[in-house]
């Protein structure tokens, strides 16, 4: 007499459920049914189940454990591959742990990435520009990520950030010509001191439409216009005569 199926997953600790499926899906072998019409399991079913068993624990896919076949050694190459899909979870896991911790400390926003986080939670952006934060934060990436959270730590708001931000969508010309004006100097120091604002390196035609969206989006007439003026001064600081 063998054991029954119920057995079989008792003796493995393993479920009815995972048995028949690892039948459905060729992995077990069907025993032979006694007398009574039961399957009757014996030793080699149950060394399989545990083989089974253990690569699955070990992380490895059914389909990867068909492909090792029920040999006792397994090939060198598929247990390698394992380690290095291991490692990288670990990795991965270990920089979700780092970003946690960060959340925990400094409830910095939960929809930027690590780099621009916590810069942005110390710099008290505006909603507007917590959105282009947000938005230019899905066209950086590696050290570009890092000289934008560099810039927004430095951009302590002024007098004239300010008058930014309150300016009303029907300002005159004159007084958004005005300010565009004395931005413009703050801006230069900025870029001076961050080059690698300058650098970036963003695919033209995608950055354009997607930075144009935005900004439309987040910003009134006038304060448009002001950035449209600060744009075409900065073009004649790089000797740039084209609009």
């Amino acid at each position: 007499m063998g054991w029954s199926t119920r057995q079989l997953a008792e003796l493995a600790g393993t479920s009815l459920r995972t048995v028949r499926h690892y039948h459905d899906v060729g992995l077990l072998p069907e025993p032979e049914r006694g007398s009574n019409n039961y399957k009757q399991y014996g030793v080699a079913h149950l060394v399989r189940l545990l083989q089974i068993k253990r690569l699955t624990d070990l992380g490895f896919s059914l389909p990867q454990i068909a492909e090792m076949g029920d040999a006792n050694e397994h090939p060198e190459a598929a247990l390698r591959a394992l380690d290095n899909e291991l490692a990288a979870t670990i990795e991965r896991l270990q920089r979700a742990r780092v970003e946690l911790q960060l959340l925990l400390r400094h409830a910095p926003p939960t929809d930027l990435p690590p780099e621009l986080a916590l810069a942005a939670a110390e710099a008290h952006l505006t909603g507007a520009d917590r959105g282009m934060v947000t938005v230019l934060s899905r066209l950086l990436t590696g050290d570009q990520l890092d000289a934008y959270a560099d810039l927004i730590r430095a951009g302590e708001p002024t007098e004239v950030d300010r008058e930014f931000d309150d300016l009303p969508a029907d300002a005159d010309p004159e007084t958004r010509r005005d300010l565009a004006e004395r931005m413009v100097p703050r801006i230069r120091q900025l870029l001076a001191e961050h080059p690698g604002m300058r650098e970036l390196d963003l695919p033209p035609q995608r950055a354009a439409q997607t930075i144009g969206v935005a900004m439309r989006d987040l910003y009134n007439p006038a304060q448009l216009d002001v950035m449209r003026l600060i744009g075409l001064a900065m073009k004649t600081d790089r000797g740039d005569t084209h609009a």
